[in-house]
């Protein structure tokens, strides 16, 4: 079966030849292997023979300078487009250290607003042209990234705790928000659906979680948030695709109310935050396909994550609706012995 016609089954809640397998590899796990025997530049997913998904996104920013401010030898200074300052540190798969922000009131949101123009050369037509036509042809799955929601807003526009703060204080601001990322990530999706380019789904990521509690209340996700979440989903629904949400953090609490905005698959069920991938498959599994909920920390130890996908995989695959990934992404201190194994056990235990 080819990569689409396995993810059509899971989302159809019906059983394939076997489990898909879609998960991200940092840099320096791509880096590893290859010292490690996988051939330099190879996509990884054709060594392990593993499912391709392919993705289509859109520049919905505000378009501030993007310039470097400092530069050593272990990191950068840099401004983004969405006007965050940030320390890049040169160290492989280091995360950005956020130093400033140009949004950071409703009036200075008011004016990023203005900048975020719809247009057409905020998509990457070329990329479509030249590619598009081979994903169809190899089977992929093929996902339209949006780009709002209370994630992306705090992490790359406003500060985490400027956002928090305004959750309570200044919710119509959040909201507007919310409200403007979503409708520039529709309009622009508008536009590549009309040319003929159609997708299978969309995602959007959303981390509403962190280790053993959600970052809010379920009160206020249903007054602020989730209504936009639902709005995503519909227009997917609209255009006869699926939605996927991808949220890191223990979201348990939230999860009845995530599951009344309609989407279609969760990703990626972080069990070593507190999500109980288990309980997930009992309550939600003939209506939610699970993607992910197999413990990023054990990978390193090849005893220890065969033995978890032994014990996860055949429950989590009943009546379709699973496909399998970390609980997060795999790290580089997974080796290519040991991902191979990984790959060995779930295709053996993911048959169906």
């Amino acid at each position: 079966m080819t990569s689409k016609e396995r993810f059509s089954r899971m989302f159809q809640h019906k059983e394939a030849d076997r489990v898909p397998i879609f998960d991200s590899p940092w840099a320096g796990t791509i880096a590893r292997w290859e010292r490690e025997g996988m051939p330099k530049g190879m996509d990884w997913r054709d060594y392990f023979d593993t499912d391709k998904v392919s993705t289509i996104s859109v520049d919905i920013t505000p378009r501030y300078e993007e310039k470097v401010l400092e530069e050593t030898e272990d990191y950068r200074i840099v401004t983004s487009e969405w006007g965050v300052t940030m320390k890049q540190f040169k160290e492989q798969d280091s995360t950005p250290e956020f130093l400033d922000f140009t949004v950071t009131t409703p009036e200075a949101w008011e004016k990023a607003k203005a900048r975020m123009t719809v247009s057409k050369d905020r998509i990457d037509w070329k990329r479509l042209e030249q590619d598009y036509a081979k994903w169809q042809q190899e089977g992929h799955w093929i996902e339209g990234m949006f780009w709002f929601g209370f994630d992306v807003t705090h992490s790359w526009t406003v500060g985490t705790e400027t956002m928090l703060i305004a959750m309570i204080e200044e919710p119509e601001w959040v909201e507007d928000m919310f409200d403007t990322y979503l409708d520039r990530s529709i309009q622009h999706f508008n536009m590549i659906w009309d040319a003929g380019y159609h997708f299978d789904s969309i995602f959007w990521y959303d981390d509403m979680g962190y280790k053993n509690t959600p970052f809010f209340s379920n009160e206020m996700y249903r007054s602020l948030l989730q209504k936009y979440h639902k709005k995503a989903v519909a227009w997917a629904h609209d255009h006869g695709i699926y939605a996927r949400l991808h949220s890191c953090g223990d979201i348990m609490p939230l999860l009845p109310d995530i599951m009344d905005t309609g989407i279609d698959a969760l990703n990626p069920i972080e069990i070593k935050a507190g999500m109980d991938v288990f309980k997930i498959k009992q309550d939600y599994g003939d209506r939610l396909v699970l993607h992910g909920g197999i413990n990023a920390v054990l990978w390193d130890d090849k005893e220890a994550i065969v033995e978890a996908i032994r014990q996860a995989v055949p429950v989590l695959k009943e009546n379709g609706g699973y496909i399998f990934a970390s609980d997060h992404s795999i790290p580089n201190s997974v080796s290519l012995e040991n991902m191979q194994s990984i790959i060995n056990t779930v295709k053996e235990v993911g048959k169906y």
